[in-house]
């Protein structure tokens, strides 16, 4: 399956609200393919000549819905340079706990699904346990993780039940601020 912006369902798209129905294990070889080709666009899309020459907007994560099929499939792969790389191919992933702080990224969010700006702090849990099939390990899995790594994964986790970032967004006051929260730079 061809993956690109111009395959990307947009917020104007009544699909992308639609909540994701979970996904059969064992992992069908469709299924697994879909997954592999949606963490090979996340891959490509932060190398500025793959991006260009494929039509891919920059994102550290994807999720199925935002290609059109309503599948509880994400991807996320986040580069820290000399840090490292996170990548996550999961399946039927579900936050089971959290941190009572919040976080958030200083200058807002962004998704490959929404063209029009929303600006605005979205405030998020510091630190979450996620549960899924991990198809890059091939089993069950929970993992805790914090910071941008925890942002990144509601954000595509929120994907799955139809919710959008600007969602979270308090329409009163967008860049209200929590003295308590971990602000990412």
């Amino acid at each position: 399956m061809l993956i690109n912006n111009d395959t990307i369902i947009k917020d104007s798209d009544p699909l992308i609200r639609k909540p994701s129905e979970k996904v059969s294990l064992p992992l069908s070889k469709e299924d697994h393919e879909l997954l592999m080709n949606m963490l090979q666009y996340v891959r490509d899309s932060i190398d500025p000549i793959k991006a260009q020459e494929l039509n891919l907007r920059p994102a550290v994560g994807i999720s199925a819905v935002q290609i059109g099929v309503l599948k509880q499939l994400v991807a996320v792969s986040i580069d820290y340079g000399e840090d490292g790389k996170s990548e996550y191919a999961l399946v039927n992933p579900r936050i089971i706990s959290h941190s009572v702080r919040n976080a958030y990224l200083k200058n807002g969010e962004g998704c490959l699904s929404v063209v029009n700006e929303h600006e605005g702090h979205v405030f998020r849990h510091a630190r979450i346990t996620v549960k899924a099939f991990d198809a890059l390990k091939n089993c069950e899995v929970t993992f805790k993780v914090s910071g941008y790594e925890a942002i990144v994964l509601q954000h595509e986790i929120d994907h799955l039940s139809g919710h959008l970032f600007y969602d979270r967004i308090d329409t009163n006051n967008p860049w209200k601020e929590d003295s308590e929260a971990l602000v990412i730079e």
